[in-house]
């Protein structure tokens, strides 16, 4: 077995407290754990060509912080106002091409399922 090195046990002590995230068709699974999305295409206004809605499916626990993305969510329990967390996808993203692929794949298993797709 080859002896490890000074950067070996840095790499080891980096990597172990990274987040295991994965884009699937129906969610984005974190550390495992399937959190239920949907994600959208739509032209938006104040947002660059091509970007990626993530929208949640459920109120709580929602989506979880995951590095490089920023949750939106004007909820106020104040006025009794709730939304769903959304994450928006920018080209620019790291993430980008994996949320790609997961809106491919969505759109796949909606023209299984019902025949059309609906992004």
């Amino acid at each position: 077995m080859p002896r490890m090195t000074h950067k070996d046990v840095l790499d080891i002590i980096d990597n172990a407290g990274k987040q295991s995230v994965r884009f699937m068709w129906n969610g984005i699974k974190v550390d495992g754990k399937l959190h239920r999305a949907w994600y959208s295409t739509g032209k938006l206004i104040n947002s660059p060509k091509g970007t990626v809605t993530i929208y949640g499916k459920e109120y709580y626990p929602g989506i979880p912080k995951i590095e490089g993305l920023q949750i939106q969510n004007n909820s106020d329990s104040m006025t009794d106002y709730f939304e769903k967390d959304r994450i928006r996808v920018e080209p620019s993203n790291p993430h980008y091409s994996a949320v790609v692929e997961a809106v491919k794949k969505q759109a796949a298993h909606q023209v299984k399922v019902f025949g059309k797709s609906f992004n």
